[in-house]
């Protein structure tokens, strides 16, 4: 009897002994659980940007990246993005990727080199403004990337040119920093533009004249309200008063022929110039801008000449029409008109 009740005793406790070793081993369980589904958590690989074309596809922080856009090289430069290759003959002198001998050059837009392209086998293209219109060339040259098509209309076409102006930059940046995993530089950088176009709209006091205007070779062109170059889109932007209103303008590169003397009898409270040549480095012997403007006699009795009211563009602006380049133009406008 004595050896039975020994028996059980023992069995009992055996019985009990794997009951807490099965209890310990499902309390590991349930604390290893939420490690195992965290390893089984895929890495974000892809995303999806909407640009002038439709919904794209596109690798995050892809490899071989070829951008084409000029609204969009700074921005690359400063988030430090390696690019395979890029348009150097239609960029700014200074930018770290015209010195970069590993980044291949395609030329320029009217004469791209286009397979070039395709030899660097990218993952991405950042097509744009000059160079859309081979964006369907582009596509069929490398299957296999995800091109997207950064432009937006500010042409004598557009309905809203400054509010496109505006919200095309905006979006481009949005887009730049989901795929390459900047979204909070990207929202800085947005937020800093906004406060910059609230501060020149606040300087200006609604009644100044404006006249805007690009100098190249030497002559002056009129940059029209809405859709000149540059300072067209700004006219709806912040709600300048035109100095002059010309009819069938376009948004020509070097500006509407008007004469100075037309220039000149408007009589503008501001002019802001676009100096041209100073961004191209083809063009040898340029006069600069400032010499052309105040070395022309026909606008020396203009008020805005008198008045020292003659706002300068930065000297890259024609090859480099960056979110940050109107920021610096915008900063110059909220200092100089609220003086």
């Amino acid at each position: 009897m004595k050896n039975f009740k020994a028996f059980l005793m023992l069995t009992v406790l055996a019985v009990f002994l794997v009951a807490c070793s099965n209890s310990g081993d499902d309390k590991n369980k349930e604390t290893e659980e939420p490690k195992d589904k965290e390893d089984a958590t895929e890495e974000v690989t892809t995303v999806e940007v909407k640009d002038a074309h439709g919904t794209v596809t596109v690798p995050v922080n892809p490899k071989k990246v070829v951008a084409l856009d000029n609204r969009t090289f700074e921005t690359l430069a400063d988030w430090n993005i390696e690019l395979a290759a890029v348009p150097k003959a239609v960029m700014p002198a200074d930018s770290p990727y015209v010195a970069d001998e590993k980044v291949v050059d395609i030329g320029n837009h009217r004469e791209p080199k286009l397979e070039e392209i395709a030899a660097v086998d990218p993952e991405l293209v950042i097509v744009g403004q000059r160079f859309g219109s081979y964006y369907e060339d582009i596509k069929k040259l490398v299957p296999n990337a995800a091109v997207i098509d950064l432009s937006f209309d500010v042409s004598e076409e557009a309905a809203t040119p400054g509010e496109n102006l505006v919200n095309g930059l905006k979006d481009a940046t949005t887009m730049l920093g989901k795929i390459f995993d900047k979204n909070e530089e990207a929202e800085k950088l947005i937020a800093d533009f906004d406060e910059t176009i609230a501060s020149a709209k606040e300087a200006y006091n609604g009644e100044d004249t404006v006249m805007g205007v690009i100098v190249s070779g030497g002559d002056i062109g009129f940059s029209a309200p809405s859709h000149g170059r540059v300072w067209g889109p700004m006219f709806d932007i912040f709600g300048w008063v035109p100095a002059l209103e010309v009819k069938n303008t376009s948004a020509d590169h070097q500006g509407d022929e008007v004469s100075v003397e037309a220039i000149a009898q408007s009589n503008p409270d501001w002019i802001f110039v676009l100096d041209r040549d100073a961004a191209v480095r083809s063009i040898e012997d340029a006069v600069p801008a400032k010499d052309v403007i105040e070395n022309a006699p026909a606008l020396q009795n203009t008020k805005a000449i008198k008045e020292n009211h003659v706002l300068y563009a930065p000297a890259d602006t024609y090859t480099n029409e960056s979110l940050q380049t109107f920021m610096k133009i915008f900063q110059n406008m909220a200092d100089s008109l609220g003086k």
